[in-house]
């Protein structure tokens, strides 16, 4: 079986989102998308590099500090 592309998985997440909200009006919806996102990737990345820092900040294509500003915001280090 073939996995879905990412983007398929999160639009159809997202459709149910909006329908689990029954006409409310959603809010922070970015900020909520980005922290659900983020740390799957963190966990994989810093994973496949081994714990190093530098070749996962270099893989993601963030600066190192940035990378451990993130692992710290998502209680990972």
């Amino acid at each position: 079986m073939t996995p879905k592309p990412i983007d398929a998985c999160v639009r159809e997440n997202l459709e149910a989102y909006f329908q689990d909200l029954d006409g409310e009006e959603p809010h922070s919806m970015h900020d909520m998308l980005i922290k659900l996102v983020e740390r799957p990737l963190l966990e994989v990345v810093m994973q496949k590099a081994q714990g190093n820092q530098s070749k996962a900040a270099e893989w993601l294509g963030i600066n190192r500090n940035t990378l451990r500003r993130k692992l710290t915001e998502h209680q990972m280090l």
